[in-house]
């Protein structure tokens, strides 16, 4: 393939590049790539960011120029390059590259990607689950046989020798995830651990757990959309402790009414947790320095604790984590 390209290179440059791309593309196919490697690949050999989109199969994933993963919430550009992941089906991947006209290297790029893509996806993630309900409750049925769960998963076109991640969403069933995180669900969720098809339950019900951490990501609900149960450690204890819907402990009520009086307080208090420093918590805030002072001020005479030391921190950060547990 090598001597290949170099011989198209000399008579025609985008031949020869064309030629390598499939082979890198090829290459990654055979080693089992995961999603986030070819979006990565998409945008190294384009020279500019490239995101993949599957709103069936919750999965975005975006990567800069240079390789560092950057996700985003803001839409793709119709004026795009892009390319579908099913023949007539809507755009999935695209180069944002409007500034300058698609070549064929970008074609063979897209093409390539969105196929290789394509496949890892229905390797490890499948149709959607949702076509039938049935098997989606035996696969998460901790009461089910495991036989019933592996006939469930290979119906349903998952690996059964792969690892997966439950998803939990607000009101909605369990959705399947594959393991090596290139999905970024979109609004509040909780993803379960890395697990084999048959032990999906105990992914599922530390999923449920992780979403109940969660938040909206607004001013009056601050905090991660998305939360792993993985990184929680120690805190998921708290999820025990803290009935959805019964009466809030003291700590939260007092940051309720605290909010009451401030609209600008819960986001504030949140940066302060969520960041190293007070500069920081500054940045984030998007207020200057001084001003985040005389926030805090005010916020620790409606909280009746300090929250600019070690302890008050703490304490904070767990008013703020039992106010997300405490709600309905």
């Amino acid at each position: 393939m090598k001597e290949l390209a170099g011989r198209l290179t000399a008579l025609d440059p985008d031949a020869g590049a064309a030629v390598q791309v499939i082979a890198y593309f090829d290459r990654l196919a055979e080693s089992r790539a995961g999603v986030e490697a070819l979006v990565r690949g998409a945008a190294i050999l384009s020279g500019a960011p490239a995101r993949l989109v599957d709103p069936d199969r919750l999965v975005r994933v975006r990567v800069e120029a240079d390789g560092t993963r950057r996700d985003t919430d803001l839409p793709p550009d119709p004026a795009w390059p892009s390319a579908a992941l099913t023949p007539g089906g809507p755009p999935a991947l695209w180069l944002e590259r409007a500034d300058a006209r698609p070549s064929v290297v970008d074609a063979v790029i897209l093409e390539r990607a969105a196929g290789v893509a394509r496949l890892v996806l229905d390797r490890t993630r499948g149709r959607a689950p949702l076509d039938d309900p049935a098997l989606v409750e035996t696969l998460f049925d901790a009461t089910a046989a495991e036989p019933a769960r592996l006939h469930a998963a290979r119906r349903l076109g998952l690996d059964t020798a792969a690892a997966f991640r439950a998803l939990a969403v607000p009101g909605g069933p369990p959705r399947v995830l594959p393991a090596d995180g290139a999905v970024v669900p979109v609004g509040r969720a909780g993803i379960g651990p890395a697990a084999p098809v048959t032990d999906l339950p105990r992914s599922w019900a530390a999923a449920r757990t992780a979403l109940r951490f969660a938040a909206e990501g607004t001013a009056q609900d601050p905090g991660p959309r998305v939360v792993h149960a993985d990184g929680l450690g120690g805190l998921a204890l708290l999820a025990d402790l803290v009935a959805a819907g019964a009466e809030p402990p003291p700590d939260v009520r007092a940051v309720e009414a605290a909010a009451a009086d401030a609209p600008w307080l819960l986001a504030t208090l949140h940066a302060v947790t969520a960041t190293a420093s007070l500069r920081a918590a500054a940045a984030e805030a998007n207020v200057h320095h001084s001003t985040l002072q005389d926030r805090l001020v005010h916020a620790e005479h409606l909280l009746g604790w300090p929250v600019r030391t070690p302890q008050g921190r703490l304490r904070l950060h767990l008013a703020l984590t039992m106010r997300r547990l405490a709600r309905s």
